[in-house]
């Protein structure tokens, strides 16, 4: 069994935190909130989220600033943001700056937020999946040169007309 993915939701208003959970209360998530960006912070030194849906206007660190600092400090962690301003600007700053996967404008719909972070999840499950191949496939190719290195030659096989392999490569007589 898979285990849920770590949901982070920040926000500085607990009704839109509140609205937030009751939409994704049947969602397979461990969800927890913060209402302040240093809040959110302690919580990740705690334990580390796989996806963040942050408010831009916050008190203190905005939004976008919070999500900068967890693309650098925790870049495989998905950031999305939400936010009350339909300003192109900050959409274009925060998804080049703070490389956010998705930007929703309050009052979001429910299903297409629930989709989003299924589609999240899928994305964040296949890019581990790609880090583990990657990570076994520089394994095998480790073992192979240093096979190589120990027994010249043994990667080199020899096939016959028919494309099967030589084993010996000794002529019977």
């Amino acid at each position: 069994m898979e285990k849920k993915l770590r949901l982070l939701l920040v926000d500085d208003e607990e009704n839109i935190l509140s609205a937030l959970r009751r939409s994704l209360r049947k969602e397979p998530y461990e969800i927890e909130t913060a209402t302040s960006a240093k809040e959110a912070a302690d919580k990740f030194y705690e334990k580390p989220f796989d996806i963040v849906v942050s408010d831009f206007k916050m008190p203190g660190t905005n939004g976008l600033e919070f999500l900068k600092w967890i693309r650098e400090n925790y870049p495989d962690t998905i950031r999305i943001m939400l936010t009350g301003q339909a300003d192109l600007e900050v959409a274009a700053e925060a998804i080049n700056e703070g490389e956010i996967y998705r930007f929703f404008l309050k009052p979001w719909d429910d299903e297409e937020l629930r989709l989003s972070l299924r589609l999240a999840s899928e994305h964040l499950r296949l890019e581990r999946e790609h880090r583990k191949l990657l990570d076994q496939l520089e394994k095998a190719k480790n073992l192979i040169d240093s096979l190589e290195k120990e027994y010249p030659g043994i990667t080199k096989v020899k096939k016959d007309e028919e494309g099967r392999i030589i084993l010996d490569d000794t002529e019977e007589e």
